[in-house]
């Protein structure tokens, strides 16, 4: 283990007990703020009755459902607008709008025109995740040296493959980017869209725990939510460390 996650893990610790000797020493009540072992209890507590799940499931499938629309959209009109000023210049205006409403404002909204299934979650949680995408995946495209450009010019390349040999490998890095941003977000999304007619959800749970004063709950819950942000943010960055291996290894098998 490096030294450096070892201080981290030593911080952690430190403000745990820290955190759970304040608690006890001052005598906070619970509904204030719980001890760390509390609220390891009503995790332990809530997982063996099998209370967490549907929770967790109704999130989990927002948080996704809602990254796989808006990394498609954003990453699709990323590429269509990258490769037309035209097309920019007449969307950008939109696109722009589009983000600086705030999304808790179209809940409502959302909630009356599809009800309160999953489609208007899946909805908030996209348009959260579509502007870093689209922004990204715009700034990677168009983020290509004139050296090489000239170069691929003067081999008489086509359109398709500089944008294939040249545009997209360097896209990548800013599209991996986006896509760390886009899941953390995503689960904020959710989150926000569960606090507006949502029964199920770990959104829905904060706003169940709040009504019933279980601050202990709320915490738990609150630890869920980043585990399952850390999660994913660390998957994406495994994902891209496989893409680049992978697209390593094909292009040395290539020469």
């Amino acid at each position: 283990m490096k030294r450096t996650k070892i201080y981290s893990l030593l911080i952690f610790i430190i403000m745990l007990f820290t955190w759970e000797f304040i608690v006890h020493v001052k005598g906070i009540s619970k509904i204030i703020l719980p001890a760390p072992t509390d609220i390891v209890v009503t995790l332990v507590k809530h997982f063996q009755s099998g209370y967490f799940y549907p929770h967790i499931f109704a999130t989990v499938f927002e948080v996704f459902g809602g990254f796989f629309v808006g990394a498609v959209l954003g990453i699709g009109l990323g590429f269509l607008v990258a490769q037309s000023k035209t097309i920019q210049e007449v969307l950008q205006p939109y696109i722009i709008a589009s983000q600086a409403m705030p999304k808790l404002a179209l809940a409502p909204l959302l909630v009356l025109w599809f009800g309160f299934g999953y489609t208007p979650k899946i909805v908030i949680v996209a348009l959260v995740c579509f502007f870093p995408l689209f922004e990204n995946t715009v700034t990677g495209l168009s983020h290509v040296s004139r050296e090489k450009l000239a170069l691929f010019r003067s081999l008489k390349a086509t359109r398709y493959q500089t944008l294939c040999k040249l545009r997209l490998p360097t896209a990548m890095p800013y599209i991996f980017s986006g896509l760390r941003v886009a899941i953390v977000l995503s689960i904020v999304g959710a989150v926000i869209s569960e606090f507006i007619g949502a029964n199920k959800g770990l959104g829905a749970l904060i706003i169940a725990s709040q009504g019933m004063l279980d601050t202990t709950l709320m915490f738990s819950v609150f630890i869920l939510l980043t585990v399952m942000g850390i999660v994913l943010y660390q998957s994406i960055n495994w994902i891209e460390v496989l893409f680049f291996k992978k697209y390593s290894y094909s292009k040395g098998e290539m020469k």
